[in-house]
């Protein structure tokens, strides 16, 4: 869990996503769309995928990718920000962070 809490506060917004996830891709689109460059970590390359996607169900993801964390916090993953942008609430979350 360390390590997923070290990378998720790497950057404004960070997305853990695997390289195959189509809703991984989604939500990487929406952002850059939105004007925001998110650090973007596909744990499927990583040699600690297993447990880094434990780390991100402990943290309370429903399913481990796509997680998104925005200022170091999870924020969830395509359900709530997919809701958070209809809502427009996503916009004024990430707007510090839009390059």
């Amino acid at each position: 869990m360390d390590k997923v809490m070290r990378l998720s506060s790497e950057k404004g917004v960070v997305i853990f996503s695997k390289s195959s996830c189509c809703l991984s891709y989604a939500v990487q689109v929406l952002f850059q769309d939105l004007g925001v460059s998110p650090k973007i970590h596909e744990i499927d390359k990583d040699p600690e995928c297993r447990e880094m996607e434990k780390a991100l169900m402990r943290l309370g993801c429903s399913k481990p990718v796509p997680a998104v964390f925005i200022g170091g916090k999870l924020v969830g993953s395509t359900n709530e920000v997919m809701s958070m942008h209809l809502s427009s609430s996503l916009v004024p979350l990430v707007k510090p962070y839009i390059c």
